[in-house]
């Protein structure tokens, strides 16, 4: 896939357009190498990704977050 073959969508009603692959970024530095990070994003950029995450905590619930109601 190239820059021109990948879509974009815009984020929110009036932001930026963004790449519609999205790559996840929570386990550089544990699961992978500094260099293995790196070879990614380089390779991420080259196809046109553009929409980067970071998040830490997806799916799992932090001490700060209330539990869900009982059904």
């Amino acid at each position: 896939m190239s820059k021109r073959e990948m879509s974009y969508r815009p984020l929110g009603e009036n932001g930026p357009q963004v790449s519609a692959i999205r790559l996840g970024t929570m386990t550089f530095g544990q699961q992978n190498s500094e260099a293995g990070a790196h070879s990614q994003l380089d390779l991420a950029l080259e196809r046109g990704v553009n929409f980067i995450g970071r998040c830490r905590a997806r799916g799992r619930r932090l001490p700060s977050m209330p539990r869900p109601a009982a059904a």
